[in-house]
């Protein structure tokens, strides 16, 4: 049985907020990340909005293909105090061909933060997302964003999240208004008023207490029609959707509502204090062995992600680990469970986007950047001493395969190398075909394959390209029959693959080809994720 933690470190546990903010591209997860990250006192002022990014990158966005393309590749990690709350930011890619990073970050957060735009509604990502969120119960608050543009009305909009999404919502804010004629948000949980101002970099100070609507007060501040309406809106609300439950939203199945403007700096403080005051503090996390709790005494973590050359001029790779239960201590030595062998970490980081400080401790919740020379791979567990390996952070099958071509061959090793590295990372999985060391990379999108081109040019100073492959799925074999196994991978040599794990995966040229084959050998197991339990 596990020892539990004192007092102190209890109190360290309760206090932090570890959450990922998600969205299809281009409905403001960036611009609200930096707000938040405004109010908390981590910038002093906002970054660049998307339609300035090209010439002044957001604080969240530090790779230098992000800064051309205008677009989140990788995830940030950012750490700030608010409010005796230590919160922790995961910003995920929002382009739908880095969906995977995103998946596995969301291993790592114990909430999420939905941003919806107010004109577009629900979209194709972010109903993947959505997916993955409801596979692991994550509460999820949604911010509908973009007030100040003409968009759907509001219960239009609640009734698009609840039918695309499956999943309840309740309003805590409502807007007056839209557009044009956008004077605010009226708090239903607080019951305050704010008024709109436009501004990117301030916080708005009209805020008001009205606890009650048929106050002249609230006549007097927003128009006797504006104020008519928001009495109407309020009572639909109260007669049709059910009272924010603090049990149903931390079980996955209700979604409280904020309304606001993240690049007018509106809505966000109601968020986010909203936010500190109903989200989960970290939560346990499973393995094939046991359930790990936050409280227990013996530090356990796990990697989620691996980015090589967040500083160039260094070439720095750097794993983040998220801490599940403990104490994380400076040069204390981890037991790596993959590797088992004893690591130790003499500058472990806090991140602030690309801004990086050694900490000397950190708890559950928290992220910490380790230095790496080549140890981790993602999915990997350190703990001090027990045999254990987290679960939930596979990868899944691709949706594109293409072979690398090497340009080059006087710079093989460095492809060699950096293709390793990428995949490590996650950016794509590679599969290598014998005879011949063949490279396959596999992507869910057609934008990795740039981002890989780009980065092994620039990070590792060699050319390739890409040939692409007529490949259905990529399939993990598994089975009880060592025998069959050996004869299925034998047979079938010319469409076997092995992953970075060395693992065989049967590549099916078409739906009809993994069919016939999944016949033929009944005794085999079929998986299209690498987390699998033969069974």
């Amino acid at each position: 049985m596990p020892n539990y933690l004192n007092t102190l470190n209890q109190e360290e546990i309760s206090r932090r907020r570890t959450f990922g903010i998600i969205s299809h591209p281009d409905a403001g997860k960036t611009t609200l990340t930096e707000k938040i990250l405004l109010f908390g006192g981590a910038i002093q002022t906002a970054g660049a909005v998307k339609m300035n990014k090209i010439t002044k990158t957001a604080t969240s966005d530090f790779m230098e293909i992000e800064k051309q393309r205008g677009i989140s590749v990788a995830t940030s990690v950012m750490g700030f105090e608010y409010e005796g709350f230590k919160i922790n930011i995961l910003d995920t890619p929002g382009h739908k061909d880095f969906a995977e990073d995103t998946y596995r970050t969301l291993t790592a957060v114990d909430s999420v933060i939905l941003v919806v735009d107010c004109v577009k509604g629900v979209e194709e990502q972010t109903r993947k997302l959505m997916e993955v969120c409801r596979m692991r119960h994550t509460p999820v608050i949604i911010f509908i964003n973009k007030l100040d543009r003409e968009g759907i009305d509001p219960f239009d909009l609640l009734h698009n999240i609840e039918q695309e999404l499956s999943i309840n919502t309740r309003p805590l804010t409502w807007p007056i208004g839209m557009g044009a004629g956008f004077k605010g948000v009226y708090n239903l949980y607080s019951k305050q008023l704010q008024l709109f101002t436009a501004n990117m970099t301030r916080i708005s100070e009209d805020v008001y207490s009205i606890e009650n609507l048929d106050s002249p007060e609230l006549d007097k501040r927003v128009g006797a029609g504006s104020a008519d309406h928001l009495r109407k809106d309020v009572e639909l609300i109260e007669s049709a959707y059910e009272q924010f439950d603090q049990e149903l939203y931390s079980e996955g199945y209700l979604a409280p509502v904020f309304f606001g403007s993240a690049i007018n700096t509106f809505g966000v403080k109601e968020l986010l204090d909203t936010f500190i005051s109903i989200a989960p503090a970290p939560q346990p996390r499973f393995t094939a062995v046991r359930e790990v709790r936050p409280e227990e005494n013996e530090f356990t973590g796990f990697v989620f992600k691996i980015h090589a050359n967040i500083d160039p001029k260094h070439r720095d790779r750097i794993a983040f680990c998220r801490i599940v239960s403990g104490r994380f201590e400076r040069n204390k030595f981890y037991y790596h469970t993959r590797l088992d062998k004893k690591l130790r970490f003499s500058s472990p980081t806090s991140f602030m986007a690309n801004e990086k400080n050694i900490v000397e401790e950190a708890f559950p919740g928290d992220v910490v950047g380790l230095y790496d020379t080549g140890n981790f791979k993602i999915g990997d567990t350190l703990t001090e001493g027990e045999m254990m390996a987290f679960k939930g952070i596979p990868s899944f099958s691709p949706e594109i395969f293409k072979e690398l071509i090497n340009k080059d061959p006087f710079k093989t090793k460095q492809l060699e190398k950096g293709v390793r590295q990428l995949s490590d990372e996650g950016v794509a999985q590679l599969f290598i075909r014998q005879p011949g060391n063949v490279k396959i990379i596999g992507t869910v999108g057609e934008l990795q394959f740039e981002v890989i081109q780009f980065r092994l040019l620039h990070e590792y100073s060699a050319s390739c390209i890409f040939q692409p492959l007529r490949l259905y799925k990529a399939f993990w074999v598994s089975s009880k029959d060592k025998a069959q196994l050996n004869k299925f991978l034998s047979i079938n040599a010319q469409h076997i693959t092995l992953d970075k794990d060395d693992r065989p995966v049967f590549m099916a040229e078409s739906e009809w080809h993994f069919k016939v084959t999944k016949e033929v050998y009944p005794a085999l197991v079929f998986h299209i994720t690498s987390e699998y339990k033969i069974s």
